[in-house]
Order: C-alpha cells, then sequence, then structure tokens
C-alpha cells in the first residue's frame, strides 16, 4: 500500500469534490440495485453543505476522506448512536478502481479504532440487502446480520437493508 495514503477530516472547502466523488460511485455502484431516480434523490439529500456541516466540529459524529498520492479516492463517515457503547459507520465508499487493494479495510481498520476511543464495544452499519459484494466484505470483517429493516425515505423510496454488527474486543 502507497505510503501517501490519509484519511483526512472534511472541511467545508471539500464538499464540492465529495459531492462529485459520490456522484461518480453511487451512479456506478448502485445502479443494479436501485433507481437511478432513487440514486438521484439520495445523493440530492446527502450530500448538500446543509447536511455536510453537521460533521464538521461535532462532538458525536465524523466524516474522513481517503486520499492516495493526493487523489481523493474514497470517503467513510461514522457517529455515535443513542445506543450506549454502539457507534454506527454511516458510509464506506470507494472508486470502482480502488477496491481490492485494502482500502476500504484501512478505513473500517479507522473507524473501529475510533469507536473502541470512544468506549463503544458494538459498531453496527446498514447495508442494501442486494449490495453482495459489501455484506461479504463486513463478514469477512467480523460483522454479522443482526435484523432486517425497511426505511422509508420520502418521494416514495425505501432503503431495504440489512443491520449488521461486529462486537468490539
Amino acid at each position: 500500500m502507497s505510503q501517501n495514503l490519509c484519511l483526512d477530516p472534511l472541511t467545508a472547502a471539500d464538499f464540492p469534490a465529495l459531492a462529485e466523488l459520490a456522484g461518480e460511485i453511487w451512479h456506478q455502484h448502485f445502479i443494479s440495485m436501485i433507481s437511478r431516480e432513487q440514486i438521484d434523490y439520495m445523493l440530492a439529500g446527502r450530500y448538500v453543505p446543509e447536511k455536510l456541516s453537521a460533521y464538521l466540529e461535532a462532538p458525536d459524529r465524523w466524516f474522513g476522506l481517503l486520499r492516495l498520492d493526493g487523489r481523493l479516492v474514497g470517503y467513510c463517515s461514522y457517529a455515535l448512536t443513542a445506543t450506549p457503547g454502539e457507534m454506527k459507520l454511516e458510509q464506506l465508499y470507494l472508486l470502482a478502481e480502488m477496491r481490492g487493494r485494502g482500502l476500504g479495510a484501512y478505513m473500517l481498520d479507522a473507524v473501529e479504532r475510533a469507536a473502541r476511543q470512544r468506549g463503544c464495544d458494538v459498531l453496527a452499519l446498514t447495508v442494501n440487502k442486494h449490495n453482495a459484494g459489501a455484506i461479504a466484505v463486513y463478514q469477512r470483517g467480523g460483522f454479522q446480520v443482526r435484523e432486517e429493516a425497511v426505511f422509508d425515505i420520502g418521494n416514495g423510496f425505501v432503503m431495504d437493508d440489512y443491520v449488521m454488527e461486529k462486537r468490539l474486543a
């Protein structure tokens, strides 16, 4: 792995580049699982300054941008939940050409360390039931399905997900 790999905190100056990266990743990866209309709806609701600003200097949520040799190639976000001792991995995304190189594991390890540092013994996440590749990666990383859940996200769209969790030692 490159020595020029870093997971930097999100800044307001990063918002446009992050929105562009998210659009590229989501349109490429999720088009076989959900409609283009749902992808566009979800992107428009998540990657806008009003939503992203919630991560800036927040005491309970964090957003990291993965750069490889200075190039933005992925990102992750995580937050404490209302359940004591639990953190949720909200997002973990990589450009397709970067997958299979240990970069997702690098981000996941950083999130697990952050959870442990904050006294959490459970790391949870949600993943689309049809996202077989991600599910397999999470299972190899020690996550197990806790439950199935359907989330109404508005505009007639739902997220049909597994809630997975990993017990942190």
